[in-house]
């Protein structure tokens, strides 16, 4: 009688998944708040707080002067966006229920489905927060020009992919050690206000600098996005595929240690705790 039905049609079984995801993606947005629209307000206003904060202290170090020349608020803008998607995607997936969450006692829910709605949450709110901070300002204040939107939105989805993937690693050894893992995902967190290089151009580092970023996907993220923005800037000190494949091998890794973490929770988790 509460036993899942389960079809053998291929499609109506991905139709199903599909549905489910989408379900644990209205789930995931409305759990900071009840009213959607309220969730999405904090959320932009969040955005707006970061853009406000980071142009203050363009100005107040007079960093103007280092940045490409174009829109200098659409330059700050270009490092902030990708950063909190990033951050954000990484929260979403760390938060996200595994296989100890009461959730999964349902037959139809896994481990994957909330891993992809957590995911699809943060992208959702993080593109739409983009577009309206971006669309007023376009209106309001001045018109400007984007030389390659396409690509550039695609090195946002890359910020957001190394961010799920980074986040991948930590849910799976979440459950091993909550407490440390904590602890290290809001020090990588805190540590990607610098090393993301949102505040200054890659082709204005020496070596001996480049070297303390060049480990950062998100670093390579905002760089190459930047060349894809502004016309006068082309991005020659960081690289397309590096954080794409950095990020493969991360989610690679996550997936093989969360369903390690899977297969062990009955039987550790009632003696460690």
């Amino acid at each position: 009688m509460f036993e899942a039905r389960s079809s053998r049609n291929p499609l109506i079984n991905a139709l199903h998944i599909l549905e489910l995801i989408y379900h644990g993606t209205v789930r995931n947005l409305r759990m900071s708040h009840g009213n959607a629209i309220i969730g999405l307000l904090r959320n932009l206003v969040q955005s707006l707080i970061f853009v406000m904060v980071f142009y203050i202290m363009f100005i107040w170090l007079n960093l103007r002067s280092a940045a490409v020349r174009g829109d200098f608020l659409l330059y700050v803008m270009s490092g902030v966006f990708l950063f909190m998607t990033h951050t954000k995607a990484l929260g979403a997936i760390v938060g996200a229920e595994g296989s100890s969450s009461p959730m999964m006692q349902h037959s139809p829910m896994n481990t994957a489905i909330s891993i992809t709605s957590a995911a699809l949450a943060s992208l959702y709110l993080q593109v739409l927060s983009m577009l309206v901070i971006l669309g007023g300002y376009y209106a309001i204040f001045t018109p400007f020009v984007i030389m390659d939107p396409v690509r550039a939105f695609g090195m946002f989805l890359v910020a957001w992919f190394s961010g799920c993937a980074v986040g991948m690693v930590f849910m799976a050894a979440k459950p091993w050690a909550p407490g440390f893992i904590g602890i290290a995902s809001s020090l990588y967190q805190r540590a990607n206000m610098i090393a993301s290089g949102k505040m200054f151009l890659a082709n204005t580092l020496p070596p001996s600098r480049l070297v303390m970023f060049s480990w950062n996907p998100l670093f390579h993220s905002i760089d190459q996005g930047r060349g894809y923005i502004f016309l006068n800037y082309d991005p020659i000190n960081s690289s397309l595929m590096y954080p794409i494949y950095l990020s493969i091998a991360l989610i690679m890794i996550g997936l093989m240690g969360e369903f390690y973490t899977r297969k062990h929770v009955s039987q550790s988790w009632g003696a460690k705790r």
